[in-house]
């Protein structure tokens, strides 16, 4: 098999399903602390268990909506979800709802495997292009969706904080 960062194993990426909700709160707070908590004054989130009810019902929607999971050493190590784009509305543009890695797990090739998963079933799905919102100042975040095309397109939203993105997909079809 395909070596990967660090000498590893690729991961497995599965559809994560509402069984996942309990790992997947886990994963998306902890990532969420240590990726740009800190640039939002709030790097001190918890999971609780409204918070796993809501991703126990976004993991049970159906198409549109993907969800994965990227399992590693037989760890759940990340997550990411796309659909129909939710801001702006428009059923012709996907989203890259959210894709957070396990920060124990940052670059290991985890966030990789998850993007290209993603990035083709949102082409698949027909969108001709998707967008993500991420958080202004998020350096290594923004490095890492420009590295796969995603490019900044003047959409801004909670006054400035956060920023969109956007990736064209035709080329991907």
């Amino acid at each position: 098999m395909e070596q990967h960062a660090k000498g590893t194993m690729p991961p497995t990426i599965r559809s994560a399903t509402s069984a996942d909700a309990e790992i997947v709160a886990r994963i998306y707070i902890d990532s969420w602390n240590a990726g740009f908590g800190a640039l939002l004054s709030r790097a001190d989130r918890t999971a609780t268990p409204a918070l796993t009810d809501r991703w126990r019902h976004d993991l049970d929607q159906s198409v549109p909506n993907r969800w994965w999971v990227a399992e590693h050493s037989g760890t759940t190590a990340g997550i990411a979800g796309i659909g129909p784009s939710r801001d702006p509305v428009d059923e012709r543009l996907g989203e890259l709802d959210t894709i957070a890695v396990d920060p124990t797990h940052w670059r290991t090739g985890i966030g990789r495997a998850l993007m290209s998963v993603a990035l083709r079933h949102l082409a698949a799905d027909g969108y001709n292009e998707a967008i993500v919102w991420t958080v202004e100042g998020y350096v290594r975040g923004i490095a890492f969706y420009e590295a796969f095309g995603w490019r900044r397109d003047g959409g801004v939203r909670d006054d400035g904080r956060q920023i969109r993105l956007r990736h064209g997909l035709t080329t991907l079809k």
